[in-house]
């Protein structure tokens, strides 16, 4: 079986990808485990709220603000006093660009309020709020 020509002699034609089946199978199992674990990012207690989802696109930005006042732009610290340009260059980099402002719950409406008006000042043209799903007030 697998010989050509014939012979006992003859070179084996036929490629064996079941070892290569196996490694990505395995590979496969790996990256399905260790992807959950992977979510990177500041640890932020986000205010629940019931609304729809927005749609998302590829072009987003996240802005945070933490329990202890520590402000990010994506996963990256900046301090507050250099906010103001880091926005400014970004609205100018890209003025289409969507921000999501994801506050934790702890933060003072005020601390949201101004990073809001911030953005706005910037030239940041739409500024989204990121919740946790489900009701945060009942009424």
């Amino acid at each position: 079986m697998g010989m050509s020509g014939g012979g006992s002699s003859g070179m084996m034609s036929e490629i064996n990808v079941t070892p290569f089946v196996d490694v990505m199978l395995v590979l496969l199992v790996i990256f399905m485990v260790t992807t959950p674990l992977m979510v990177t990012g500041m640890e932020v207690e986000l205010p629940r709220a019931e609304a729809p989802p927005l749609e998302s696109s590829e072009d987003q930005l996240v802005l945070a603000i933490t329990a202890d006042g520590t402000f990010y732009i994506g996963e990256r610290e900046i301090p507050a006093e250099d906010l103001g340009e880091k926005l400014v260059a970004i609205a100018e980099a890209n003025p289409d660009r969507d921000v999501f402002l994801k506050a934790d719950g702890n933060v003072r409406y005020e601390q949201v309020a101004q990073l809001m008006a911030m953005a706005k000042t910037a030239g940041i043209a739409r500024v989204g709020l990121v919740t946790q799903p489900g009701t945060g007030l009942e009424l």
